[in-house]
């Protein structure tokens, strides 16, 4: 089976910082894999190459097979490509129901259309998005008096609107409260059983990581240094030693960055 994505033994310097040092993984259809490590692993920067946010100073990223180095995000996006962000990413002064109109309207190739009659295009596309991720209710919410658990929700049904084949997902769970962490995620998880959505994660919440991942991969010093499922990657000697100093990974623990 071809893999989603592929990356290619990655490098990225920064001058003399070597911030990806040769790496390589590949992550498979339906699949939710963590991509984890202390500050200054190299996650954010490996995850900004697979995204064309960030293009790498040798190696490949491949697309379902098809090599797609050096694209711009929007290049990527069009491919099918989701993305989420850390700090969320939406338009505070339109109503949910409008920011995910409006990514109905990128996915159709619509923009054009946005004067005067976009408040009336793919509305029972984004209502369907909205539901999918419990948002329905609040459609005619303005983004702005969200509680953020809810921006978080609105974010995904943007992404999910060009039906991406694969998903990443940047500190998903940032900012949120415990309870609606695992309710986020417990969405996504459903996501990739029914749409066979594959997905990579950042994320520094532990009990997220080992809750909900399937496959965990963990970065030290720009390489990869572990990769596994939840329970070998729990006993893994090296990475309690390198990432979590010695200390067993218990819930609740994580890392900077």
């Amino acid at each position: 089976m071809t893999p989603v994505l592929e990356a290619r033994h990655l490098t990225r310097h920064f001058g003399a910082i070597r911030a990806v040092d040769d790496v390589s993984f590949a992550l498979a259809p339906g699949e939710l894999l963590a991509l984890i490590g202390p500050n200054g692993a190299g996650k954010s920067t490996c995850f900004n190459m697979a995204m064309g946010q960030l293009a790498p100073s040798s190696g490949q990223v491949l697309l379902e097979g098809r090599d797609i180095t050096g694209w711009p995000a929007r290049r990527i996006w069009r491919a099918g490509v989701g993305r989420t962000f850390q700090i969320t990413a939406t338009y505070a002064s339109m109503r949910v129901i409008e920011n995910v109109q409006m990514a109905c309207l990128s996915h159709h190739r619509r923009t054009f259309s946005l004067i005067p009659r976009a408040h009336r295009l793919y509305r029972d596309e984004a209502m369907a998005l909205l539901e999918t991720v419990g948002m329905g209710a609040q459609a005619e919410r303005h983004a702005a008096i969200l509680a953020y658990g809810d921006l978080k929700r609105l974010e995904l049904a943007m992404a999910l609107a060009h039906a991406p084949r694969l998903l990443l997902m940047d500190e998903p769970t940032a900012g949120m409260a415990p309870g609606e962490r695992a309710a986020l995620m417990e969405l996504v998880a459903g996501i990739v059983a029914e749409r066979g959505t594959a997905v990579l994660f950042t994320e520094h919440d532990m009990d997220v990581v080992f809750g909900h991942a399937q496959r965990i991969m963990v970065m030290n010093r720009g390489q990869i240094i572990a990769d596994g499922t939840p329970q070998a990657i729990r006993g893994d000697a090296r990475v309690r030693e390198v990432y979590l100093g010695g200390g067993a990974i218990t819930a609740g623990r994580g890392a900077d960055g």
